[in-house]
């Protein structure tokens, strides 16, 4: 099982995984996967449509998530199953 961190913003339109990526073939540097989506329909209800992928490094990936933290986003956890 991954590893899964989400964020919501604040009027609960957008979302982003982080994923930490325990695949990469690259053995000196740890990358976590970063999905983006928009929430579409009930939140709870409906699944959020996914439109952008990218994998950083960790320490990067750990800078991205403090700014969207600064800028009002909330840790939230997965509620559409």
């Amino acid at each position: 099982m991954n590893e899964e961190y989400w964020l919501i913003n604040s009027s609960r339109s957008r979302v982003k995984r982080f994923t930490i990526n325990k695949q990469n073939k690259d053995k000196f540097f740890e990358y976590v996967c970063i999905d983006s989506g928009k929430i579409v329909g009930v939140l709870g209800k409906d699944q959020p449509v996914m439109q952008k992928w990218e994998e950083l490094k960790i320490k990067k990936a750990r800078e991205e998530w403090k700014k969207l933290i600064s800028q009002g986003w909330r840790v939230t956890p997965e509620v559409w199953l």
